[in-house]
Formats: structure tokens, C-alpha cells, sequence
């Protein structure tokens, strides 16, 4: 089934200051680091990021990714995807996605 694309921002017209305050927020920025630690940039559904808030706050979240340019979604009418801009942003923010992915701790596994 086709989705919707829900695109953010045109690459020349991210700005540093919306990105640096989108990923100020703890949820956002973990969201983030996921997503460059993960270098298949697969599309990944809103549920699979295990945040331990309301679906309507994740809603909010990925809504303000998106809108800072770091994000696209995909609509899929009941459910949607969420896919990195990461050649975008490496043109745009050169490093930004390293220091992002720097700060990616994997879960720890039981011993």
C-alpha cells in the first residue's frame, strides 16, 4: 500500500536553530540518535522507538521532527513510517548526524 509523503522543510531551507531546539526535547533526541546509529535508513513505524509516552505525545514529537526537516513521514492512513533525512541533512548540517549517532547508547543486555 502507497503512503502519503509527509514531507518537512526544503533542504536550503532547514535551519540550524529549528533542527538544535527540536532535538533539545530528551524523546526527540533519542528518536534521533536511533535512527543515525542506524545506517540501513529504513522506513521504521512510530511504535518501534519504545518511548514511554502517550501515542498523542508521540504524535506531537514526530510532528516537530518533520517540521524541522529532520524527519519525513509517510501517512499511511492508520498507521505511519518514519524515515531519516540523512542525505539532507548531511549536506545541510555536516557532522550533525555523527554527533547523533556518538551519543546512541544500544540497550544493554542481560548478563
Amino acid at each position: 500500500m502507497a503512503g502519503t509523503n509527509l514531507a518537512g522543510p526544503a533542504v536550503e531551507a532547514l535551519e540550524l536553530g529549528v533542527v538544535l531546539r527540536a532535538l533539545a526535547d530528551e524523546h526527540r533526541r533519542s528518536v534521533m540518535t536511533e535512527l543515525a546509529a542506524d545506517r540501513t535508513d529504513g522506513e521504521r513505524g512510530c511504535n518501534s522507538f519504545g518511548l514511554p509516552i502517550s501515542k498523542q505525545t508521540q504524535t506531537h514529537h514526530f510532528r516537530v521532527l518533520r517540521e524541522a526537516g529532520l524527519i519525513d513521514e509517510i501517512d499511511y492512513g492508520n498507521r505511519k513510517g518514519i524515515r531519516l533525512r540523512r542525505t539532507d541533512l548531511e549536506s545541510r548540517f555536516p557532522g550533525l548526524l555523527a554527533l547523533l549517532e556518538a551519543e546512541h547508547q544500544p540497550p544493554s543486555k542481560p548478563a
